[in-house]
């Protein structure tokens, strides 16, 4: 009786290890997917004032999508358009936030919205990376603003 539970309790621990390598190559597999497309950083993300999110950013034509790292969705978990997305201030991260998002990280904070609109998000991003996101919002196409009403 003895024989049979133990050999049922290593099958147990086997189909775990054989679920978790699983789980960890289908990870691996979309951050490689997504970062074959181009254009991806490694971002912080933490709406009003709520708890950070680790995550990959992905710049587009005129989107900045952000993707969670455990997820298995090739859709972004959040989408912020060009035109409604403003750099209002930049900070160093907290030590309590450092010790979520690594060193190394600035804290950029995002107004929502044209005008002051809806919200704010931080994005905690590498130097290099938040330069990159305000080249990229100042390059908008001449003419993509002239819609939005203050």
């Amino acid at each position: 009786m003895g024989e049979g539970l133990a050999l049922d309790a290593a099958w147990l621990f086997a189909a775990f290890l054989v679920l978790l390598v699983i789980a960890a190559a289908v990870i691996a597999a979309r951050r490689f997917l997504l970062e074959r497309a181009g254009a991806t950083i490694e971002c912080g993300l933490r709406k009003g004032q709520g708890s950070w999110r680790l995550g990959v950013a992905s710049y587009q034509l005129d989107e900045f999508c952000w993707f969670g790292v455990f997820g298995i969705s090739m859709r972004p978990d959040e989408t912020f358009s060009r035109r409604d997305l403003a750099v209002v201030a930049r900070r160093p991260p907290t030590e309590e936030e450092v010790t979520i998002l690594g060193p190394g990280r600035i804290v950029a904070e995002c107004q929502l919205g044209a005008g002051g609109g809806p919200g704010t998000v931080d994005l905690a991003l590498a130097e290099s990376a938040l330069t990159g996101l305000l080249a990229w919002l100042e390059s908008a196409p001449p003419g993509s603003h002239l819609d939005v009403v203050l």
